[in-house]
């Protein structure tokens, strides 16, 4: 079952980066492999005779690590790199848009605050005292 499931995630990928045109309709599968572990760690990896190429590995449902490449309509090669934990998906590719430059005002107001502390903090910092199961509190105001 989860030598299915691996293969039908390869096929997907495959289908995903597939561009429509005849040459690709004729690509075939150059080499495949998969290999599940019974303590849930898998990799696999494929290439394609039309350059789609991809691989990854991980432990299912904790972490996966891997990439994937194809040529794009204008000869481009377009490679993804990835990994997925418990920070989420995080992609890389220099096809990816990149967030803007942040501006300097924001830069220097960002350093403002970790330069100058908050005043609780300069005056040694409020205290708190810990709660104490079947402890009750009353404000003395």
């Amino acid at each position: 079952m989860a030598k299915l499931f691996i293969c039908c995630l390869a096929a997907l990928c495959a289908v995903a980066v597939a561009r429509p045109d005849q040459y690709d309709a004729a690509a075939e599968t150059r080499s495949f492999s998969a290999d599940i572990k019974e303590d849930g760690s898998y990799q696999y990896q494929f290439d394609t005779t039309n350059g789609i190429a991809a691989q990854e590995s991980g432990v299912g449902g904790y972490y996966a690590s891997g990439s994937s490449a194809y040529y794009a309509p204008d000869g481009q090669l377009i490679t993804l790199t990835y990994t997925a934990d418990e920070n989420g998906f995080q992609p890389s590719g220099d096809h990816l848009p990149t967030p803007p430059p942040i501006p300097n005002a924001i830069l220097k107001s960002l350093e403002y605050i970790r330069t100058h502390p908050h005043q609780e903090e300069r005056q040694g910092g409020a205290q708190v005292k810990p709660f104490k199961p079947g402890q009750i509190y009353y404000n003395k105001n």
